[in-house]
């Protein structure tokens, strides 16, 4: 599948003491929900900052829109008017600030910011419970759940074209998990001509794959897989196997687990009739089975049996 690009990030290098981000290519397609999963300390954290301006000192060139290059992001309204950022920042608000005072800011910093559609979406998220009094409730008296929802409040209240969210999912109960998922969808949906993306990090893979239309799988700060979650399905298989035919299997598979009983993993479905003869059983995997094993791939963690 071929699509337009709202982001593209070319020849990226960032160095923190011993970990370094490194990504030769990214082209996150525009008019969709993109999902950077890694494990944590990945980068996709960093990546994430990066494009919103948040990290400026890196190598290599950010795109955005289409055109933009950072400077302009830097310079021209338009670019950061068009992108709402949320992040993990316990304090994306100061903490002292009132709920009130967050809207008042808002207003000042954006142009497109609706303050109406603000107060509705406070209430509909059930920030606050609707009494004059909350609006004086300070940021800090506020759970982790109810942080990151007035997080989305406030970028939801603008007039967007790219929202980026870090780990959106991570503090909020399975309902909540559920709604942001809708709040995704809908914000795509209702832009015309494609016009509205959104790219989040996440390690609950499971929770946010039903919205997920890209993914981009990060390891030890490079890429190590990326597309359209539907071609991915095509390109691997699940594949699960009897015990006696472990040995000759895992010298095809890309990943493989075993147990007492048996192995599964994935495998390359170019690679899927050099199986034939073992007795296995193969499915589409899910986004889970495939972010999962492919991590593994490339992980640096050892394996509990590895540990002395």
């Amino acid at each position: 599948m071929k699509a337009e690009t709202v982001i593209s990030c070319k020849n990226i290098q960032k160095k923190y003491g011993h970990f370094e981000l490194n990504i030769d290519s990214i082209d996150f397609p525009k008019g969709f929900a993109t999902a950077l999963i890694g494990e944590n300390g990945a980068g996709k954290t960093t990546l994430l900052e990066m494009i919103a301006g948040i990290k400026k000192q890196h190598k290599g060139d950010i795109t955005y829109f289409g055109s933009y290059t950072e400077k302009d992001r830097e310079n021209t309204p338009y670019v950061k008017e068009n992108i709402g950022y949320t992040g993990t920042d316990k304090y994306y608000f100061l903490p002292h600030w009132t709920l009130k005072q967050t809207k008042e800011l808002q207003e000042v910093l954006f142009d497109n910011f609706d303050g109406e559609k603000y107060d509705r979406l406070t209430d509909e998220l059930a920030i606050t419970a609707g009494n004059a009094f909350e609006g004086n409730k300070k940021v800090s008296d506020l759970s982790d759940g109810n942080r990151i929802k007035l997080m989305l409040a406030g970028v939801l209240a603008r007039d967007t074209k790219l929202l980026l969210m870090d780990e959106p999912a991570s503090p909020l109960d399975p309902l909540m998990r559920e709604k942001l998922c809708s709040i995704i969808r809908d914000y795509i949906a209702t832009s015309e001509e494609n016009e509205r993306s959104v790219i989040f990090s996440t390690h609950n893979i499971s929770d946010m794959e039903n919205v997920t239309d890209y993914a981009i799988i990060i390891e030890n700060g490079t890429v190590v897989e990326q597309g359209f979650v539907e071609d991915l399905k095509e390109k691997y298989v699940f594949v699960r196997g009897e015990k006696k035919d472990e040995e000759k299997a895992k010298h095809i598979l890309y990943d493989m687990t075993s147990s007492a009983y048996g192995f599964e993993g994935l495998c390359l479905s170019e690679n899927i009739e050099k199986l034939a003869g073992m007795d296995i059983d193969t499915e589409i995997p899910n986004l889970s089975q495939l972010s999962v094993g492919i991590m593994r791939a490339y992980t640096r963690t050892k394996s509990i049996s590895s540990i002395n």
